[in-house]
């Protein structure tokens, strides 16, 4: 990838049906920068639109995973820039560009190779899965630098974690260890590489049927509306599944004891 603005993030593929996102600014952390944001709406776009994606990783370079949002702007701009109407409207985008794993089809797993803080730790909580390397540590200090805290903190961490945990990490702003973190469900797993553990847990799960993960994770998205919204879902999804030609070669595959090959049909 040629060195400009672009190679603030560097999208690679090195699976089939994998692709991995790397923040590239390790000389500030990984902090979600202007130019940072843009070159990751650019990465996602480019990876939403590509149909043989069937999971995405999201990584930092260097020692740090994200060290959060970059507000140096505000001593920057003019007062004008920094009135709370421009500022909402400035926040908002900012807020919906990095939670957009959330949004997308497929699974996303962060491989979160070292400390990752503030709105860093939402973009983790954004994605699906997320596997913490040993030097990892996670903390949401808002109020510590005067600031409330933002891009979906005040959710995202409680359906993640509870409520009490997550008024311990905002109110204290502490730092949370691997294991902590494992035992509070802030992570899905704790291993010596973040990178080469998601890596392949991202190849097993494209060996699932690309139909199935995809409605599944919608599945999962919807569930929060109760019992009876999630078997609405599963009694439309389910008989979609059941219509294509990946349901037979699971199946076939599975009497004839060999991996299935499926192709998104």
């Amino acid at each position: 990838m040629a060195a400009d603005s672009s190679d603030a993030v560097v999208l690679s593929e090195p699976g089939t049906g994998i692709r991995l996102v790397t923040l590239n600014r390790p000389a500030v952390r990984n902090a979600m920068t202007e130019e940072m944001t843009q070159a990751w709406n650019r990465a996602i776009d480019e990876v939403a639109a590509d149909r043989e994606t069937r999971v995405l990783v999201v990584t930092g370079a260097g020692s740090s995973f994200c060290s959060g949002a970059d507000l140096s702007w505000l001593d920057q701009g003019s007062a004008e820039d920094v009135t709370i109407d421009r500022l909402r409207e400035r926040m908002l985008p900012f807020y919906r560009s990095w939670l957009r794993p959330r949004a997308l089809s497929f699974p996303v797993i962060a491989a979160v190779n070292g400390p990752t803080v503030g709105a860093g730790v939402c973009l983790m909580l954004a994605c699906d899965l997320r596997f913490a390397g040993r030097n990892a540590r996670f903390s949401t200090p808002f109020i510590y630098r005067g600031t409330h805290g933002g891009m979906g903190a005040t959710w995202l961490l409680p359906e993640a974690i509870g409520v009490t945990r997550a008024r311990d990490m905002l109110y204290t702003g502490r730092e949370v260890l691997p294991e902590q973190a494992l035992d509070w469900g802030l992570v899905t797993g704790v291993a010596d590489d973040a990178l080469d553990h998601s890596l392949a847990v991202a190849s097993r799960i494209a060996e699932a049927g690309p139909i199935a993960l995809r409605l599944t994770k919608t599945g999962l998205e919807q569930s929060a509306a109760g019992l009876e919204a999630s078997i609405q879902w599963e009694a439309l999804a389910q008989p979609v599944t059941m219509t294509t030609a990946d349901l037979h070669e699971g199946i076939a595959a599975f009497r004839e004891s060999r991996m299935p090959q499926f192709r998104g049909r």
